[in-house]
């Protein structure tokens, strides 16, 4: 207790670390937006998965996931016609390290998209798993 009283700061700072932490966790099984891993999502997009990037211009210029559609984050509630075909298709959804996509997923499952999945760690997660990347 007396640890605490004499370090209520640092305290306070590690409960609201682990606060954001578990809000974090618990939010994404609340939305009902599943993460997918690489090897989750290679086999969704190898069953012919749409796989959304909505990254800005220069990162996807940068390099992309082969066959991937664009349509920046930013853009997305305005471009959500583009998309309309695949309302009952599985979408992946990328970005550079997996927090905006994640809120281009929520924007889709509000929109009546029935299958949307968040590509976890984003694009560099993909490019840790050695999977290809191209600019074209």
């Amino acid at each position: 207790m007396e640890f605490i009283q004499d370090n209520l700061l640092l305290v306070i700072a590690a409960v609201a670390s682990g606060a954001m932490l578990l809000w974090s966790y618990m939010s994404d099984r609340v939305s009902g937006i599943s993460q997918l891993g690489t090897l989750e999502a290679t086999r969704l997009i190898n069953e012919d998965a749409l796989v959304l990037d909505v990254r800005e211009d220069k990162e996807w210029a940068a390099g992309h996931i082969p066959n991937s559609r664009h349509i920046p984050l930013g853009a997305l509630s305005s471009r959500l016609g583009e998309l309309e075909k695949f309302k009952s298709k599985p979408i992946v959804v990328s970005c550079r390290s997996g927090h905006r996509s994640g809120r281009a997923c929520a924007m889709l499952k509000k929109s009546g998209f029935e299958s949307v999945h968040n590509l976890a760690g984003g694009i560099i997660a993909w490019e840790k798993a050695s999977l290809p990347i191209t600019t074209k």
